[in-house]
């Protein structure tokens, strides 16, 4: 399980703007697509002022079909990897860049508990990711500890730091 702590509503205001920052100086645009958190990203980032100019879209996409008809993630990916899996998270933030206009997004799928863990994929497993346009989607899979509260904001915190570092790059 991940070590970190479960981060405060400042943190993630404070991480939420350094994200902001960085994509004013980038005249960039994100777009969030999230499964796990239920828009808890987008509503983190849109909380601060000033928001429509580097904040696209936010999709929240549950369902094999929503994550399919909205972000265009193959049905087969699903039907293979289940929707908590690298393959499906790297479509997610594909399709993300491909269906708007932004030139960064994240994407979250994940297992946020208290129920739908298995040995394979326990309460807490959450595959993270992040694209910029032009580059390569890549993903990183963490593991939570904690209540679905908890769960939800490590996944903001960890999404949110990962776009911090690519946009630095």
């Amino acid at each position: 399980m991940e070590s970190a702590s479960v981060p405060t509503d400042e943190a993630l205001r404070q991480s939420a703007g350094e994200v902001a920052r960085l994509l004013l100086e980038r005249k960039l645009m994100l777009v969030t697509a999230e499964s796990c958190t239920g828009g808890f990203i987008a509503k983190v980032l849109t909380d601060l002022p000033g928001s429509s100019a580097w904040f696209d879209a936010g999709v929240v996409t549950y369902s094999y079909e929503a994550k399919e008809a909205l972000l265009g993630v193959n049905p087969r990916t699903l039907e293979r990897t289940g929707a908590v899996s690298e393959e499906t998270v790297l479509e997610m933030v594909s399709g993300a860049l491909a269906r708007f206009g932004a030139g960064a997004a994240v994407a979250v799928t994940g297992i946020a508990g208290p129920g739908g863990g298995t040995e394979g994929k326990p309460v807490g497993t959450v595959w993270i990711g992040w694209k910029r346009r032009g580059g390569y989607a890549h993903a990183r899979v963490f593991h939570f500890d904690g209540d679905r509260d908890a769960i939800r904001r490590q996944t903001v915190a960890a999404a949110l730091e990962g776009v911090q570092k690519a946009l630095a790059q």
